[in-house]
């Protein structure tokens, strides 16, 4: 080989060892200035869900996020990837980390209480949370979009379902507290104790009462109603709803039965009273809300509307099904002439325009035939709770909150029965080692062979 060709080869070695080098720097810049990431989760839960994002964009202007977390402490890389996903779907959500023991002064102003504490800032308002999952800034945000406190007041003192009594699973408790994780204030009031419904109320809620009211109880919930006032009304089958003047005033009438579908077994409800409802009228409440929900025992109604009401079906039975109106606990029901044939209304909503103190707004009543739906045994049903939080947030004027519910991620937990967990147990402590002691061994018999 001559010199001229070796030393044409030694410069095309040189050339492609450069080029290798330039190539290696060239794509080092390019990843410190962009990147791709891919989710490989089930439900993808580490992308923002649309729920987030829909959030996000009904928040106009900026938002703040300050991260309370000492420097180096590896927190501040896991904050960083979470509000990430934010920055990406809202470019002025601004990332701002606090050293609490550089910056003390801050920890006062904003009450900071432990390391690792997040403060969100919108409008002027703040929301402290303790961490960064996607449910609980969604939600904070949630609370800040709204100025303003929004009261959704439940009635008592005539058998309604409470909000308070956990150990019932009956009560609507883990309804209520999911109303005041989406910046909804929640209280109680007995009109015999207090015969006043609150002036700052935006939704009032009847919640199934057992028991009649009292002549004045009546005449206040007319006065709230014909003032303008927001009202979500649930009325098992199981007790006469009563308040008839103010069912009056709004052109509803609550026929009494029990609602049957005799398809449940396709359906797969288990029960021929359970309403699955899997498809909506055209409503504001369910405007894209494409969920399943379950509505146990449930009656149906009747809606004239008068006094400029509107009614829009909610809730609507198919031709199969009727309103029972015999005795439903002999374990078999037919339909016959006393009975009310499908389609059935179980669920409505009315809107008129009102002036209030010299402001047109539009008044909003949602009627359900049921109330279990949203009792703390069935609220975690398909979509029941999402359902359930519509219903406030439409009743509250709040549109820009609805549909947004961060669902649940599938894969977060790993359920292994007891025979898989004592299989795995005796497979890691006892099959592995033995068998890497027999290739061991084996190893060292065919080495003596040789």
């Amino acid at each position: 080989m001559t010199d001229s060709k070796m030393k044409s080869q030694s410069l095309q070695k040189w050339f492609s060892v450069l080029l290798l080098i330039a190539l290696i720097v060239v794509l080092g810049v390019l990843s410190t200035r962009f990147s791709a990431a891919v989710d490989w989760t089930a439900g993808n839960r580490n992308t923002l869900t649309e729920a987030s994002q829909a959030q996000l964009a009904s928040m106009d202007g900026p938002i703040i996020v300050r991260a309370f977390v000492y420097s180096g402490d590896p927190l501040r890389r896991e904050v960083e990837q979470d509000f990430g996903r934010y920055q990406r779907a809202k470019p002025d959500v601004e990332l701002r980390f606090v050293d609490p023991s550089t910056q003390p002064q801050l920890v006062r102003e904003f009450n900071i209480r432990q390391p690792g504490q997040i403060v969100l800032e919108y409008d002027g308002r703040r929301e402290t949370i303790p961490g960064t999952t996607e449910p609980m800034v969604t939600t904070a945000l949630q609370r800040l979009a709204v100025s303003g406190e929004q009261w959704v007041v439940f009635l008592t003192g005539h058998g309604e379902r409470s909000i308070s009594r956990a150990e019932d699973s009956l009560a609507m408790t883990a309804y209520a507290n999911a109303l005041r994780e989406r910046g909804l204030k929640v209280q109680t009031v007995n009109l015999t104790e207090t015969p006043a419904i609150p002036d700052n109320t935006s939704v009032l809620v009847l919640a199934s009462p057992e028991r009649a009211y009292l002549p004045g109880e009546i005449e206040l919930v007319r006065d709230y109603v014909a003032g303008g006032g927001n009202l979500l009304w649930l009325a098992d089958p199981d007790h006469p709803t009563g308040l008839a003047e103010v069912a009056a005033e709004l052109g509803v009438t609550w026929l009494d039965g029990y609602a049957i579908f005799p398809n449940y077994q396709v359906i797969g409800t288990g029960h021929p009273g359970f309403f699955a409802a899997t498809q909506y009228p055209s409503n504001p409440v369910t405007q894209g809300f494409d969920q399943i929900t379950l509505f146990p025992l449930v009656r149906a109604m009747a809606v004239d509307p008068v006094n400029d009401w509107a009614m829009q079906p909610l809730l609507v039975a198919s031709d199969a099904a009727w309103l029972e109106t015999g005795d439903i606990t002999s374990g078999t029901v037919a339909l016959d002439d006393d009975d009310i044939p499908g389609p059935l209304l179980i669920g409505a909503t009315l809107t008129r325009d009102v002036e209030v103190e010299g402001k047109n707004i539009t008044q909003r009543v949602a009627l359900i035939g049921d109330a279990d739906f949203l009792s703390d045994l069935h609220l975690t049903e398909l979509g029941n709770q999402g359902f359930g939080l519509n219903l406030a947030q439409w009743l509250a004027l709040r549109d820009a909150q609805l549909n947004i519910q961060v669902p649940a991620a599938p894969d977060t937990e790993i359920v292994i029965s007891p025979w898989g967990g004592k299989a795995l147990v005796v497979g890691f402590v006892i099959v592995l080692p033995l068998l890497l002691l027999l290739v061991g061994v084996g190893r060292w018999f065919l080495r003596r062979r040789r």
